[in-house]
This record gives structure tokens, C-alpha cells and sequence, in this order.
């Protein structure tokens, strides 16, 4: 196993370290592009050079005829957790017609009924899902390659059975988290009521405040949902629309952030509309991060991060938002069934991963939506009993994630067990591969 492989598979399963044990392999330098490996489609580069500008014209089917690895796994990883597929935002031509237009509408946005904005809005993502990468409704590339790779060293090496730590504290079969970003001062008026619905299932929720021009937070506001168990988190500055899209404004601004956060006791940020550029996180000081969609074709920043796992950005916990918000659902598909949740949180859990919502509470206080909302919090309680799912908070998780990334597991007495801070909540499981594949067992 070369070391590439061997630390992109420790930092996923955290496999015993006595896998590691070949030298690394450099990876020539090349144009990145979209290629083939194995059925899937990946971006980045790749030992034979053969890339396509776009995932329609991915280069053909890339494997060595001698077995070797033509690509860094860890490269690859990184390229699509962190979209570098994309062209960054405030690193463009920031007088172009597209920012006009940009810049007009958040202009104009206030006087938008959401009736109008929504047609505007249907109009521009006209054909998004029709988009081959990443895969609607839920991305999963990242698990893939990392589930392949695995499965080829055991093969290789003759290993039928392989122990890991398992993802989830308390051997928890995958995880739910339920967020709300605030838009408006109706949507922060009616937080203390969703904020009871959650707990009343379970859940103890996040909220993303403004910290700036739409709406104030009053201090017994924010008393009450922490002592309701909501964790208070910092969205943006004041929901301009251009945060990300000029670097000298966002280092302006990312101290004024910063205090906020301060102030509000938030270890979490979002950006308004997931607006992003991971490339600048690191200037903002908060424990976890929760701009990257999974899949973006809906948002106004089409990409996605193609995982449903956390992982770290630098010194943050990533949080991947993994399901349609409530507003593409209700305004954009004109669908209140909980037909396309739950489809994604079956994919999502096959993976055991992370399914993550984002309900605003300003589009769930009318009767229809917010039977919707209620709907939505049965049927994910329900199905966080029946299937043994954690239900956790946005900084729970996070912590969860730091505690894992430390711990390593030993073979004791014939027995493989967790060591470290934390361990006592860590599981091990083992990779079994058979005829069927790969399997987990828990």
C-alpha cells in the first residue's frame, strides 16, 4: 500500500497502522481534468495525462494495464471535497455581466415577493439536474473511491477481514443533524417555536443568525433557545449576496465576523446562499464549517463536495449540508412530500453517513409547510429509533469528528479495541470482502 493510499484510507477508516507500509510514489505534475477510474468519474490528475475539460468528455477509462494506482487518491480527495473542479468565487472578473446581474438582484431582492423570486430563480436553474457530476440527488464519489481502494488491498494482499473505527460514537448506524438558517426577523420571531418542535423530536438543533442590518438578536431571544438546547451559530455578515465574491471585502469583514462569533458564543458559521470559497476559511475562527452542499445543482453556486462525511478544511470540521434545503423543495420543485428526503436519506445511509437538513424557519411558517416540517421531524425520529441513528447537534458532531481523528485501535489479547481520549465511546468494526463485495460489520 503506498503512503498515499495508506493515509487516504486511515483518514476514513482509521485502519490499524501496521497497513502502512510501502514508500510513496510520485505523481507526475499534469493538466487536471476529468477522468474515468473504475466506473467512476473523478477530476484532478492522473499518471497517463489523458483529462477531459468537462465531465461529458471525462478521458476513458484510466487503469494502468500493469494494476499500478495512475492517480494520488489523497489529490483526488482533496479536488473533490473541495470542489477544486470549480472555478473559485472572487477570484473571476468581478465586472462581468453575470456580477451585474448579481449585484442587481440582492439589490432588488427585498422587494421580491417570494412568488417572483422563485419564477426568477426556476428560470436560472433550468436544466441543472441535468448535470452528470456531481450526481443528483446524492454524491457519494468520495465513499466510492475510498470503499474501492480498500477493497483492491485486501484483494491484493489476500485479506478477508479488516478491523476499522467504526464512523459514529456508540456504534450509532449513521447520523442526523437538523439546522435552521435565519433570513428575516418573521423567521427569528417564530425560532422559539421550531426550536421546541425539534426538541420535542429529539433534536437539538442550530441556529445561523445574521449578525448584521436585517435584524437584531435580543439576548433574551438567544436565553431562551440555548436553554431550549439550540446551539446559536453566525450566518455571514448581513446577507449582502457578496461575501465571497471579492477577496479584499472578505478579509475586511472576516474580523467583523470573527467578533460576532465571539460575542455569541458560535463555534459554527454558514454562508448566506452557501456561498464559499473554502480557500479562505482559514481566516474565519470558528470550530466547524457548514457551506459545502454535497451536491449543489440547485443552489445559485452550482458544485458540491461529492461526501456524505465530515471532514477537515484546514483546522475546521467541514459539515456538508447532504440534503435539499426546504426552499429548493417548496418553491423551486413545488413538492411538500417527503418523497425526495427520504430517498436521500436512504442513499446517505447506506453509506452510514451524515444526512444534514437546513429548514428555514421563514419558509415554514405557513400551515402547508410547516405540517411539512413537522411531517419531516416524525418521520427522521422514526427512523432515528428503528435504524439506531445518532441524533446530534452541528458542534456534537464536530467534536465527535476531532475525538475520532485522534484515536487509533490495538490488538489486545486477540481482541482489536480503541485507544485514546474518547475511546470509551469509539466502536470497531470490521471490512469483510466477499463474493458480494464489501460489507461492514458492526
Amino acid at each position: 500500500m503506498t503512503d498515499a493510499v495508506a493515509r487516504a484510507l486511515r483518514d476514513r477508516f482509521r485502519i490499524p497502522a501496521s497497513t502502512t507500509a510501502e514508500s510513496a510514489r510520485e505523481i507526475p505534475d499534469g493538466p487536471r481534468g476529468y477522468f474515468r477510474w473504475e466506473g467512476l468519474t473523478l477530476y484532478g490528475r492522473n499518471l497517463h495525462g489523458r483529462v477531459g475539460e468537462t465531465p461529458g468528455d471525462a478521458a476513458s477509462d484510466t487503469t494502468s494495464s500493469s494494476g499500478e494506482m495512475p492517480f494520488d487518491p489523497e489529490e483526488i480527495i482533496d479536488d473533490l471535497r473541495l470542489e477544486n473542479y470549480l472555478p473559485r468565487l472572487g477570484q473571476g472578473d468581478r465586472g462581468g455581466a453575470r456580477e451585474l446581474v448579481r449585484k442587481a438582484y440582492y439589490l432588488l431582492r427585498p422587494l421580491f415577493p417570494v412568488a417572483f423570486r422563485k419564477h426568477l430563480q426556476r428560470r436560472f436553474l433550468a436544466g441543472r439536474l441535468d448535470r452528470p457530476f456531481p450526481a443528483w440527488p446524492v454524491d457519494t464519489t468520495v465513499e466510492t473511491l475510498l470503499e474501492k481502494l480498500l477493497a483492491g488491498w485486501m484483494a491484493r494482499e489476500d485479506v478477508e477481514t479488516l478491523p476499522f473505527l467504526w464512523f459514529w460514537p456508540d456504534g450509532y448506524r449513521g447520523c442526523v443533524t437538523m439546522t435552521h438558517d435565519v433570513e428575516t426577523a418573521i423567521g427569528r420571531d417564530f425560532t422559539p417555536e421550531l426550536a421546541a418542535l425539534d426538541l420535542a423530536h429529539g433534536f437539538r438543533p442550530a441556529f445561523q443568525f445574521i449578525p448584521e442590518e436585517r435584524y437584531d438578536l435580543p439576548d433574551s431571544l438567544r436565553a431562551e433557545l440555548e436553554r431550549l438546547g439550540a446551539e446559536i451559530n453566525v450566518h455571514g455578515l448581513n446577507h449582502d449576496g457578496r461575501l465571497f465574491f471579492d477577496e479584499e471585502l472578505f478579509r475586511r469583514r472576516a474580523p467583523r465576523i470573527n467578533e460576532h462569533g465571539r460575542r455569541l458564543g458560535a463555534r459554527g458559521f454558514r454562508s448566506p446562499v452557501l456561498y464559499r470559497n473554502p480557500d479562505w476559511f482559514g481566516q474565519l475562527e470558528f470550530d466547524y464549517e457548514m457551506s459545502l452542499p454535497n451536491v449543489g445543482h440547485l443552489d445559485p453556486q452550482p458544485g458540491g463536495c461529492c461526501t456524505v462525511f465530515p471532514y477537515f478544511i484546514g483546522d475546521k470540521v467541514e459539515i456538508p449540508l447532504t440534503t435539499t434545503q426546504d426552499y429548493t423543495l417548496l418553491h423551486i420543485f413545488d413538492d411538500y412530500s417527503l418523497d425526495l428526503w427520504r430517498r436521500q436519506l436512504e442513499i446517505i445511509l447506506e453509506r452510514g453517513g451524515l444526512a444534514s437538513f437546513n429548514i428555514h424557519p421563514d419558509y415554514v411558517r405557513e400551515p402547508r409547510a410547516n405540517a411539512l416540517f413537522r411531517s419531516l421531524l416524525e418521520f427522521l425520529a422514526r427512523s432515528a429509533e428503528e435504524r439506531r441513528l445518532w441524533v446530534a447537534s452541528p458542534g456534537e458532531i464536530a467534536d465527535w469528528w476531532r475525538c475520532r481523528a485522534t484515536l487509533e485501535i490495538h490488538e489486545e489479547d486477540g481482541r482489536w479495541v480503541p485507544r485514546g481520549e474518547g475511546s470509551e465511546r469509539a466502536r470497531v468494526a470490521h471490512a469483510r470482502l466477499g463474493a458480494g463485495g464489501l460489507t461492514w460489520e458492526l
